[in-house]
């Protein structure tokens, strides 16, 4: 791989995970991916700074603090301390790990706002909004559900759809409905900031469709953006660029928009990405002298000499590649050199979405004994440069993970780690390692160039592959030398050490290959192999004659069926695991008819709101009902009380619902849990109650 002409001086960022609920798989993917390309440029030697920051301001933050009773700065801090948690959980290390909700923040965001301002390009006029008559209050787009107008998809946000991806105004859409308190929004006129992009638009066009010097290779030059980004953003342009609407009304959480009489505060995608900056900031303060300069990043003459890459997903493609390269070039600092977008993620095909109440959260994921590590490879091994979904299919995640990183990898150490230790005391022999045996021939060095490319433009399967390849050829090696029968001679421990040690150097070579995905293992090997920290450059250095061992330790399990059932269903206790002791519980139940807590404490119960209900067409039976369960998430739920309630009654009721019920796929549809009934007889008429919770709020849990 080209190294550049001159030293390569990155700063890279994640998107902001909001301030109103959990990190979840879904999430993770665009985290892992950036982790992965930051680790590997700083073990390169590359100056690489990696930062982040929550997304603390909106109504979604200010609704559920006023639901949990807590301030919302309370709020903010709880979350950001369990996003930190989790983040630190599955090895994605940040120099700094901020908040929006900062002076830093507010500081930078007002700069911006006012050199905007005073380059005419802030507007104001009066725009008609939807507005709760409920809750008094004007509603942010996620807040507002109906039919998109576009392509006429049901339980479609406020300002995008999720089937066919347009971009309106919540006012376009058909059918609203508040999911804050159920009601018909009205619509309300108020008077508010624009940021006026459209005067913005050949500006754009020209950023969107730059070539730019590769970083790597400054000889070439490659697209700025990934195609199907560059065509996405292309779109928008279509029918002209909208003002962007920066402001909005109280009550809001968030920062007030300075030099007015009146009280507004900026629109939560105005601050978000000005967290960025504020982050850096925050390090480049906190570490002084030691530390980068802000304005080397940042200002505007910094575009040519520093790289600032910005990963996120696809769904905010729309601001990151319009609204915050316009607003960096009006306000006095650089744009971004690079994006990299990634695309969703479904478990079993079926989509992690928060506001719906489908994902998985990372914290579960390691309260059921899953390796993290398991999950970083599975990542990266899918991983290639293009925005693509991608899906965590459980079956192969389990075959993949068994077979590549326990059935080829560790299996080296374990192979070879514990004869070296027993017979020839741990220390190995003299050997070169040039050119070991690898695929197709190739010399390390040779092979290791192809992983640095595949790792600097973010083709992480392809990473996988050379590397496993590599690894086959290390186990063959080691099946057609057979140390276990030279253990058997002692006058061949010679060449058992020859042997083991060739085996060791390899794995070395594979774990230095790894680190970036997998640094816990790697540290383990380091360990292990009884050396400093690998880099890129001593990759590939043999261990030197006599150097010794230390005790071999088991460096990773496999995924075992109880796992997948703990992250699917709930913890499993082990002894409940096994199949005797089910069989024996079993028994228990059938003879005395009773469960203990334990089984009891297994049904997630929750107070919901319906937002909606509707008959179904075809059954004579059900209703479908549309469940608030909590921080916006609604729940498709079929229940078998059309008898016995109009459906229009039903709307702003709460009901007690089973939250952790697996889906069922019926002919109308999926649905995601049920709602509890008592259900008695009064002569020969059967009578059906929906079993209710006046005053609890949604998502509040049953005991």
């Amino acid at each position: 791989m080209t190294t550049p002409a001159q030293p390569r001086r990155i700063l890279a960022t994640t998107a902001l995970p909001y301030a109103n609920g959990d990190i979840h798989l879904g999430h993770l993917l665009g985290y892992i991916q950036a982790d992965i390309w930051t680790r590997f440029h700083r073990m390169r030697g590359t100056e690489c700074w990696h930062v982040c920051a929550d997304d603390a301001h909106g109504a979604p933050v200010m609704l559920r603090a006023e639901n949990e009773g807590v301030p919302a700065e309370e709020l903010i801090g709880k979350m950001r301390a369990n996003h930190i948690r989790d983040f630190a959980a599955f090895h994605v290390d940040f120099d700094n790990y901020h908040t929006t909700h900062s002076p830093e923040n507010e500081t930078l965001a007002v700069r911006i706002y006012r050199a905007l301002r005073d380059r005419d390009l802030i507007a104001e006029k009066p725009v008609t909004q939807l507005y709760d008559p409920k809750k008094g209050m004007f509603l942010p787009d996620r807040y507002v559900q109906g039919e998109c107008p576009k392509c006429a998809a049901q339980d479609q946000y406020g300002d995008s759809c999720e089937q066919c991806g347009s971009v309106y105004d919540s006012s376009e859409l058909k059918n609203p409905r508040s999911t804050v308190s159920g009601a018909k929004p009205v619509p309300r006129e108020s008077l508010h900031c624009f940021f006026r992009l459209g005067k913005l638009a050949n500006e754009l066009q020209e950023w969107i469709g730059a070539q730019i010097p590769n970083p790597a290779n400054p000889s070439e030059n490659i697209p700025r953006l990934q195609k199907e980004a560059a065509n996405k953003l292309q779109e928008w342009f279509a029918d002209g660029l909208r003002d962007w609407d920066i402001s909005r009304d109280p009550p809001y959480f968030g920062f007030r928009i300075p030099d007015r009489d009146d009280e507004k505060y900026f629109y939560v995608w105005l601050d978000a990405p000005v967290g960025y900056m504020a982050s850096f900031q925050n390090l480049c303060d906190r570490l002084g002298e030691n530390g980068p300069r802000f304005a080397d990043f940042w200002s505007a003459d910094a575009e040519n000499k520093t790289e600032l890459c910005h990963f996120i997903g696809k769904d905010i493609l729309y601001f990151h590649g319009l609204f915050w390269p316009a607003m960096l070039k009006n306000s006095g600092h650089r744009r971004p050199t690079r994006l990299f977008a990634n695309g969703f993620v479904t478990v079993d095909s079926a989509k992690m979405s928060k506001s719906r109440g489908v994902f998985i959260r990372a914290e579960k994921y390691t309260e059921a004994g899953l390796d993290p590590e398991w999950l970083r490879y599975y990542y990266a091994a899918k991983s290639t440069d293009r925005i693509a979904d991608m899906d965590l299919g459980l079956e192969d995640f389990v075959a993949k993970v068994n077979s590549d990183l326990v059935g080829k990898l560790v299996n080296i150490p374990s192979r070879v780690g514990g004869l070296l230790l027993k017979h020839c005391n741990g220390e190995i022999a003299a050997r070169p390692f040039d050119e070991p045996p690898a695929p197709e021939g190739e010399k390390v060095e040779r092979l290791s160039d192809a992983i640095a490319r595949a790792y600097e433009e973010r083709r992480y399967h392809k990473v996988a592959h050379l590397v496993m390849a590599f690894a086959d050829t290390v186990n063959a090696a080691i099946d057609s030398d057979k140390p276990w029968d030279l253990v058997k001679e002692r006058s061949r421990r010679a060449e058992l050490r020859r042997v083991c040690t060739d085996a060791l150097n390899g794995f070395k070579f594979i774990m230095a290959m790894l680190k970036p995905i997998l640094p816990r293992l790697c540290a383990d090997a380091e360990t292990f192999l009884n050396i400093p920290p690998l880099t890129w450059e001593n990759a590939a250095d043999p261990l030197p004659a006599g150097h010794k061992l230390r005790k071999y330790r088991h460096m990773m399990s496999r995924v075992e069926d109880k796992h997948i059932a703990r992250l699917l269903e709930g913890e499993i206790p082990e002894e409940e695991s096994k199949p005797e002791a089910k069989k024996a519980a079993g028994k228990k139940s059938d003879a005395d008819g009773l469960m203990d807590i334990g089984d009891f404490a297994k049904l997630d119960l929750r107070a919901a709101r319906v937002e909606a209900a509707e008959e179904v067409e075809g059954a004579d039976r059900l209703l479908r009902l549309t469940l608030d369960i909590g921080d916006g998430r609604l729940r498709n739920v079929f229940a078998g009380v059309r008898a016995h309630y109009a459906a229009a009654d039903l709307v702003g009721r709460n009901v007690i619902f089973l939250a952790n019920l697996k889906p069922r796929k019926m002919r109308f549809g999926v649905s995601e849990g049920m709602a509890l009934a008592a259900t008695f007889r009064d002569g020969d008429k059967e009578t059906v109650v929906l079993l209710d919770a006046p005053g609890a709020l949604p998502g509040a849990k049953v005991s």
